[in-house]
């Protein structure tokens, strides 16, 4: 029995490096032992990530964070099932570095290699536990909302690795228009952070900014971007110290601005999908579940806002734990996991690629 109950124990290896953090953890099947991630400052200089400097950082950092995940599991890498990466989408440069060493590391310990999506392996974060008592998951099919610096989608989930994408940005992503407009406002980077700390002590309704029209499910983020450039352009004619002075209530008004434009079509998006539910608890409520993933799920206005509205309507809400919702390698180990399970493995040939239109099980 303890022999039959080893054998079962999968330990997968995840390796993320889409962007500027360079992470590896460790899973036992569902289960987390270990989860580093190594991140670079050095963009801080450039208002920014540089893809070359980010590139260099990941060849520097990949060898001491697998080492740190593997030692912090307690397992030696012999006990490896698999290695799980990233394949995209992303900064070519830092995927290929993450690419590369899983390939070398698969070749060496003789162990399946596979490929993982970036935006499929936010949402599956759903599913990680921390130690082996269960934890809530959202029953399928669930709506999630997935914003990022990069995205900002509406995904229909039927299963593990069926999904469908009902709604997107036509433009920039929610997370690009936090950095942007932090930027407009002289605020380090990244600016997105800063917006939420300093929006927690200013008045959200002190000033107004212009939402697009935009039908259906989809998004758009460029005109708020530019409503707010011109908006500081005009009030810093008239004070030179405008930002400094009104710092708080402009991040205030920004991020209840931009949650309110995510809340709005996340209610139509609720509305659409009503009714879809096959059995339980979340047939009997009409609703299905609703979660959301990716680095703008970490902010404090959209989460809250969330809750609001599960209180309000009855929505079965699903939030990532905060170490789940910017990049990490845990989410590539889960996804991992599922896709080890399949037997759905990746070649040596595989490469990497920037964007995610048409790649993965995604559809439109």
């Amino acid at each position: 029995m303890v022999f039959l109950r080893l054998i079962m124990q999968h330990y997968i290896l995840g390796i993320e490096s889409s962007c500027d953090d360079t992470s590896a953890a460790i899973i036992c099947n569902d289960v987390i032992l270990s989860n580093i991630t190594a991140n670079q400052d050095v963009h801080r200089n450039f208002g920014g990530v540089v893809p070359e400097l980010a590139s260099r950082a990941h060849q520097q950092n990949i060898i001491p964070v697998i080492e740190a995940a593997i030692k912090k599991a307690n397992i030696v890498k012999n006990q490896l099932s698999s290695v799980a990466f990233t394949r995209g989408p992303g900064l070519l440069g830092s995927l290929l570095v993450g690419t590369s060493f899983a390939k070398a590391f698969s070749l060496g310990l003789n162990i399946p290699l596979i490929e993982v999506d970036h935006l499929q392996a936010h949402i599956l974060s759903h599913f990680i536990r921390n130690d082996t008592r269960s934890n809530p998951v959202p029953d399928f099919p669930f709506l999630c909302l997935t914003v990022s610096g990069g995205h900002t989608q509406f995904v229909l989930i039927r299963d593990y690795f069926d999904m469908q994408i009902i709604g997107q940005t036509i433009d920039d992503a929610a997370g690009e228009a936090f950095d942007k407009s932090a930027k407009i406002m002289g605020l380090p980077y990244p600016g997105g952070p800063l917006i939420d700390k300093y929006a927690q002590s200013g008045d959200p309704k002190r000033f107004t900014f212009s939402k697009p029209n935009i039908q259906g499910l989809d998004f758009s983020f460029s005109g708020l971007k530019t409503s707010f450039l011109y908006f500081l352009r005009d009030e810093l004619i008239k004070d030179a110290d405008f930002i400094e002075k009104n710092k708080f209530d402009l991040c205030a008004s920004i991020q209840t601005t931009i949650v309110e434009m995510l809340m709005t079509k996340l209610r139509l998006a609720m509305e659409q999908t009503r009714g879809l539910a096959k059995s339980g608890p979340a047939k009997a409520r009409g609703w299905v579940d609703v979660a959301i993933a990716g680095g703008v799920s970490a902010n404090s206005g959209l989460r809250k806002a969330l809750e609001n509205a599960r209180d309000q309507f009855g929505w079965n809400i699903f939030i990532p734990p905060l170490q789940y919702s910017t990049d990490n390698a845990a989410m590539i180990a889960i996804a991992g996991y599922f896709k080890f399970l399949k037997g759905d493995f990746s070649s040596q040939s595989a490469t990497p690629y920037a964007r995610d239109a048409g790649r993965g099980t995604f559809e439109t």
